[in-house]
């Protein structure tokens, strides 16, 4: 998949000399292009195999991690770019990306925090009541993690390997996968249970759940969005948010800071037809790797 990389190289030094572009708007193309190279060497092909299909399968990923209208236009824009630079070379003998449309930017999405609205969610945590640490670490998982709320509350202790920087999750269809956890979860987890967790009665039963109510129970779905519901108010936070909201910022997130999109497929547990090859070949170090790297609570 040589190919790729020499003509993206090319292509940034078009933009860069031919067209006088930024320096901002010469990396935001790259990183555009990036993606859909990614993707391209996921399905094994080469540049001059991408087809219209090809490039609608790839758009509905992005929709389908919960990008925004106006990114995955972005994102379009760049790869329309990128083919009319090697149609113009002679590259190419059509434009495969010719046809393709822009999203409407008024089309319903799934709605996504911003890095800004998840710091002020957190900070509005009271953390002198005996559930405040265990909210806020609720809060981390679900962002830094990017787990259902499902997996959540369903999330055991034997399932957290700490030193090895990741936890098992048991997702839909009791498939199972591992996800990076990064410090910031870690830290919280830890003063959550030496602090509320340890001392509380635990029912019979519960012992290994990681999330518990003040009975010593497994706390519910419904525990979780009440949760954040009452938290999105207190901060003053308009958007119609719920537990996936945060599934859906750790991947809007890690993509635009240049994640591999397969890998964000992988973390998140997607199922298709695709996604569940990649699962048998994909290096858990390289995930590791990538949520570290491009998340934003892993850079503190």
């Amino acid at each position: 998949m040589s190919s790729w990389n020499s003509y993206i190289k090319d292509f940034v030094s078009f933009l860069k000399i031919e067209r006088s572009l930024a320096d901002n708007s010469v990396f935001a193309y790259q990183n555009d292009v990036l993606k859909l190279r990614d993707f391209a060497i996921a399905e094994k092909l080469e540049v001059k195999d991408i087809r219209y299909d090809h490039l609608n399968l790839f758009i509905k990923e992005l929709y389908d991690l919960g990008l925004s209208a106006r990114s995955q236009a972005r994102i379009i824009s760049g790869v329309k770019q990128f083919f009319h630079y090697l149609l113009l070379e002679k590259e190419l003998e059509s434009d495969p990306s010719e046809l393709l449309e822009m999203p409407r930017i008024g089309r319903k999405l799934p709605e996504v925090l911003t890095i800004e609205e998840i710091d002020l969610l957190i900070a509005t945590i009271d953390l002198s009541t005996n559930e405040g640490h265990r909210n806020k670490a609720i809060l981390e998982t679900l962002y830094s993690c990017g787990l259902r709320v499902t997996e959540l509350v369903n999330l055991r202790f034997e399932e957290i390997f700490f030193d090895e920087g990741f936890i098992r999750v048991i997702g839909k269809g009791n498939k199972q996968r591992l996800v990076p956890v990064s410090p910031s979860v870690q830290k919280e987890i830890g003063i959550y249970n030496e602090g509320f967790r340890r001392h509380q009665s635990i029912k019979s039963g519960n012992e290994s759940f990681v999330f518990l109510n003040r009975r010593g129970a497994k706390l519910t779905r419904v525990m979780i969005f009440t949760i954040i519901k009452n938290l999105a108010e207190r901060a003053g936070i308009k958007k119609n948010i719920s537990p996936h909201t945060f599934r859906h910022s750790f991947a809007t997130h890690l993509l635009e800071g240049g994640a591999n999109l397969r890998a964000i497929q992988e973390m998140l547990g997607h199922e298709s037809i695709t996604t569940t090859e990649i699962y048998t070949h994909l290096d858990q170090h390289f995930l590791r790797e990538a949520i570290i790297s491009f998340h934003p609570r892993s850079q503190e």
